[in-house]
């Protein structure tokens, strides 16, 4: 069984910058895929980012891309992820989940593990 746990969220004006941070406890993160999702209110949750266990392989979606950075730390058990040049349609819950390793297309995949959620709100 893993627990994941996310933090780092908050309230931030437009063009600033906040980082997430996904901890898991109960057992190493070795071999998982881990993304971020989102949700926004009347919205369906979707992927934002993700990385392979090994970090080689990152996925982002078109949205956040070049703005958003996903990084890991297996030893610390933590997964980050980087959010400049925020904008308020970035406004949303931000989940992190976990997925047995890579394979097809990321926006299908289904998750072994969820974090509670974090909230971010960017206000213009």
């Amino acid at each position: 069984q893993v627990q994941l746990v996310e933090s780092g969220g908050g309230l931030v004006q437009a063009g600033n910058s906040l980082r997430l941070s996904c901890v898991a406890s109960g057992r190493t993160l070795d071999r998982y895929t881990i993304s971020w999702l989102r949700q926004a209110p009347g919205k369906e949750r979707e992927i934002v980012a993700a990385i392979g266990w090994s970090g080689a392989n990152r996925y982002y979606t078109d949205s956040v891309r070049g703005r958003f950075t996903i990084a890991r730390d297996n030893i610390k058990n933590t997964v980050y992820l980087q959010m400049n040049s925020l904008k308020p349609e970035d406004t949303a819950v931000y989940y992190c989940a976990a997925h047995a390793g890579w394979n097809d297309d990321p926006r299908m995949w289904e998750y072994d593990y969820w974090g509670q959620g974090t909230q971010v709100t960017v206000s213009s």
